[in-house]
This record gives structure tokens, C-alpha cells and sequence, in this order.
């Protein structure tokens, strides 16, 4: 398995909604960062599946009614995947749908995810989520 099947499987794990198979995905102490000025930054970094479950993914029922990834453009260089698309959520508190572009940069480290970095229009979400512009 590549390190681009790796970064595949936990998309398509998300979007089944099997997060069990998301996080057995991730190194026992990956390190997730979230985009700066987005407020899920909060944590960063995230260290181990289980900080990125609670802080991350188990944040995501209480502002979006929905919430998916767009991959599009994929590209593996050695242990780096990066991954180009858009957030396809709609926001619990207003209705409103959303599509930020994102940018997702993974390392891959003995067939198990080391890293992650988030980079998404955070202005975007925050003015879909009511943050003051």
C-alpha cells in the first residue's frame, strides 16, 4: 500500500463514517494541526488519535448538520501527501452551506499517518459559523 492508498483509505473511511478505521489509520502519537485562525486551532497540536477524536472530529455534530471532504487534486511526494479540495458542510446554527477550499498535508511514516496540517479559508468558516468578520 502507498502512502497515497493510506491518505485514500482514511478519506474514504470519513466519508462512511467509519471513524474507528479513520483513526486506526493514524500513528499512536500523530500530530494534527490544525489552520491557524481557525478556531479548532484551539488544541494544536492535537497529539494521538484520541486528542484528534475528541478535539477535532468530535467537535464537528455540534456545528455542522453535515460535514464532508472534496478530494480532488492528490499528489504523493516520498512520505508527504498533499490533498487540494473542499469542505462540503452545512451549518447547523444557520443553514447555511458551505464549500472552503482546503488544503491537507499528510506524512506517512511506517505505513501509519505521523502528521497532519490543515490549511482551509478560515475566513469562510468563521463567517459561516458567526464569527465577527
Amino acid at each position: 500500500m502507498t502512502n497515497r492508498d493510506i491518505i485514500m483509505a482514511l478519506y474514504a473511511a470519513f466519508d462512511s463514517g467509519d471513524m474507528d478505521a479513520v483513526l486506526a489509520l493514524m500513528a499512536d502519537d500523530i500530530v494534527w494541526h490544525e489552520a491557524e485562525n481557525n478556531k479548532w486551532a484551539d488544541g494544536n497540536p492535537y497529539v494521538g488519535p484520541q486528542a484528534v477524536a475528541a478535539g477535532v472530529f468530535g467537535r464537528v455534530p455540534d456545528e455542522y448538520d453535515s460535514f464532508a471532504v472534496e478530494v480532488g487534486q492528490v499528489v504523493e511526494d516520498g512520505d508527504t501527501v498533499v490533498m487540494q479540495g473542499r469542505y462540503r458542510a452545512k451549518v447547523k446554527a444557520s443553514g447555511a452551506e458551505i464549500a472552503p477550499q482546503i488544503v491537507h498535508w499528510w506524512t506517512v511514516k511506517n505505513g501509519k499517518i505521523a502528521t497532519f496540517q490543515q490549511h482551509a479559508d478560515t475566513f469562510a468558516l468563521a463567517k459561516a459559523l458567526g464569527a465577527p468578520a
